[in-house]
């Protein structure tokens, strides 16, 4: 079992009611990380679009998102919704280690780590339509615990593996779905691992592959 380490801070803000953050336009945090982005490679031809960044305590950018497809909104039916994306999650592979100010100590990240942050982020757009806002919050403390739980078991029942291209290359992915939509997470060369979250599209079709230029996706 691995140790699941809940990276980072988001930098840019979280999704309201509306929709996500306007400030996940902001190309800065991506071009401030010193590894390489994923999303999804050459076969998917539709709309890419910047997310948020997620920063240690001393700023050093440990994950990032990048969004394909319709951008989702938060909705309070999940089963209703007709959107069609899917969101690529990179995250640094690091060791335990001390932070670069020398203040503190930095968790290590793993595939679990990738798991966690693409099963909260599905979270973050999605909630029962019966339920009443005011529970919401509560709602979504309790599911964001179990999809740390899932990320910290990834040798469970509730996950199979899939194989997926990683620029090209067969890869190992843990996969598992909901009635929200789907999650995978697995590790590619270039020292990163790669989370995915989805809903209207389905996840065997998909490729990941480095991005070229992030500035494409604003």
């Amino acid at each position: 079992m691995e140790t699941t380490s809940r990276v980072g801070t988001q930098a840019q803000g979280t999704p309201g009611a509306g929709g996500v953050p306007a400030a996940r336009r902001t190309v800065g945090g991506y071009l401030a990380a010193d590894f390489p982005w994923y999303g999804l490679d050459e076969a998917f031809t539709g709309p890419r679009w910047l997310m948020q960044v997620g920063t240690a305590a001393d700023g050093t950018v440990e994950h990032g998102s990048t969004g394909h497809g319709d951008e989702p909104l938060v909705r309070g039916d999940a089963s209703q919704d007709k959107d069609r994306f899917a969101v690529v999650v990179t995250v640094a592979s690091s060791p335990l280690r001390r932070s670069a100010d020398g203040t503190g100590v930095l968790e290590a990240t793993s595939v679990s780590s990738a798991a966690w942050l693409a099963g909260s982020g599905l979270l973050a757009f999605t909630w029962p339509g019966q339920m009443d806002h005011s529970l919401r919050d509560d709602w979504l403390d309790q599911q964001t615990e179990t999809a740390w739980a899932l990320a910290d078991d990834l040798g469970g029942p509730d996950w199979s593996m899939l194989s997926l291209p990683v620029d090209g290359v067969p890869t190992p992915f843990h996969y598992r779905e909901s009635e929200f939509g789907w999650v995978l997470a697995g590790s590619a060369d270039g020292g990163v691992h790669i989370g995915a979250y989805g809903r209207g599209m389905s996840a065997y079709g998909l490729g990941f592959s480095v991005v070229k230029d992030i500035t494409a996706y604003e």
